[in-house]
């Protein structure tokens, strides 16, 4: 199939080539022309606009940022909307607030263009290997129709809902994944503390009921003081803050993520809101004064 691919960053970049590598014609844009060289170097056509994209394509997806990108990108001047014939479908996989994709989604119907909101979990490693879990709003009909696509990128995606449903399971996955992340770098800082080896630690209790996905991807991360970003703490803050601006409009309390949202906001304003988020260590390590990786 030709699709088009919008937004090629950390884990836009792998997504497209993975659906290069299952035999699909892509035709990509990004601000960034770099990214869109590399992409290009694996196969893909360069488009000049987001529009451009829209108007070669019977599919396209984007991958961006935030909420104001995804609008812009698809509502605005040289936008999806703007190149789209009748018939289009837009899959959005971006992580976003769920109002957001329902916003897009009504001006996407005016243009008779199809909308999934589908974000992704897993980070980097899980977009080069093509391992995703995808998230997915909108009409189990469409979501049939293009489900061999997104499992090219993910070992799974589930239809979760209405238009929104996706980007709302993603803020729940978002919530999860911040204090299982502040739980071990707590954890594993008073084991530090306490002079306990952290590598014993982890090999003692990550077959327990402690054990994660979380735990083994971040702890080894966090012990080798390793903060290369997988997912970077600035969009863990943004998904935090869209999590409690959704729970405050429905009025579900959030008070665990309000304090992991805090403690990363902690870390942006010393300056490593580019690290992993694994990077919560270092704020353990600003208030005790031991790291775990030491």
């Amino acid at each position: 199939m030709k699709i088009g691919f919008i937004g090629l960053g950390i884990m836009g970049k792998p997504m497209a080539k993975n659906l290069l590598k299952a035999g699909h014609e892509v035709v990509c844009f990004d601000v960034n022309k770099d990214n869109v060289e590399n992409v290009v170097a694996a196969g893909a056509k360069a488009a000049a606009s987001a529009a451009d994209v829209a108007s070669q394509v019977p599919l396209v997806i984007t991958m961006l940022p935030n909420s104001p990108h995804v609008k812009s990108v698809v509502m605005g001047e040289g936008g999806v909307l703007e190149g789209a014939a009748e018939g289009l479908i837009l899959i959005d996989m971006s992580s976003i607030a769920p109002l957001a994709s329902q916003e897009v989604e009504k001006a996407c119907a005016q243009k008779k263009v199809r909308m999934l909101d589908a974000p992704v979990s897993g980070g980097e490693p899980k977009a080069v290997d093509g391992t995703l879990a995808i998230m997915v709003g909108g009409e189990k009909a469409l979501f049939e129709e293009v489900r061999e696509i997104l499992l090219v990128m993910g070992s799974s995606a589930v239809h979760c809902g209405p238009i929104g449903a996706g980007n709302t399971t993603k803020l729940a996955n978002q919530v999860i994944v911040a204090l299982n992340i502040a739980a071990v770098a707590e954890a594993f800082t008073l084991v530090r503390k306490a002079g306990v080896d952290p590598h014993l630690v982890f090999e003692a209790i990550k077959g327990g009921l402690a054990g994660s996905t979380v735990m083994n991807a971040k702890a080894p991360m966090m012990m080798d003081s390793n903060f290369k970003p997988g997912f970077k703490i600035d969009l863990h803050i943004k998904d935090l803050a869209n999590a409690l601006d959704t729970g405050h409009g429905v009025g579900s309390p959030l008070p665990l993520t309000a304090l992991a949202r805090e403690m990363m906001e902690t870390l942006h304003a010393d300056g490593f809101g580019g690290d992993d988020h694994s990077a919560l260590a270092r704020y353990y390590a600003k208030l005790s004064g031991t790291a775990i990786g030491e």
